[in-house]
């Protein structure tokens, strides 16, 4: 597996705790690029419901201590680091909620082969569908996936 989409509740927990598998993932993901290498794919609507949920005044208070402009910076450097696919094909309504189909379709349109979350519930029927795993950040890691 050589390409996968992170899901905007992987971001939010990598920001809560530096101590985690999200954080860990994210570290990995800048030092793989360090070595040439890009697993994460993102697309223009991902990332800005990445930055609408992560500058949230609610999710906000759990990780003040970063500024609206580091949160931004931070967005900035996930983009450098990913591949950056286009959305050819869309397709909504897939799942229930709005906000997965366009992981789903970062996913489906970057040819990826996973979709990290911690709502692994929110994704059901896409591996029949499309062929794509749902995998929690830990579940990456311990299938070999990322060392």
């Amino acid at each position: 597996m050589n390409r996968f989409v992170i899901d905007t509740n992987v971001m939010l927990s990598a920001l809560f705790s530096n101590r985690g598998k999200s954080y860990r993932l994210i570290e990995h993901l800048a030092d793989a690029f360090e070595e040439g290498k890009k697993y994460n794919v993102v697309s223009v609507p991902l990332i800005l419901e990445f930055e609408e949920v992560l500058l949230r005044p609610k999710n906000r208070v759990k990780y003040s201590y970063f500024s609206e402009e580091e949160i931004r910076l931070i967005l900035s450097d996930i983009v450098h680091i990913s591949h950056r696919t286009k959305l050819h094909f869309l397709w909504r309504p897939f799942l229930r909620d709005s906000f997965d189909d366009k992981v789903l379709e970062t996913a489906v349109n970057g040819r990826a082969q996973a979709i990290v979350t911690y709502n692994t519930k929110d994704f059901a029927g896409v591996k029949t569908h499309f062929g794509i795993d749902i995998l929690t950040p830990a579940e990456l890691f311990e299938q070999g996936v990322l060392p």
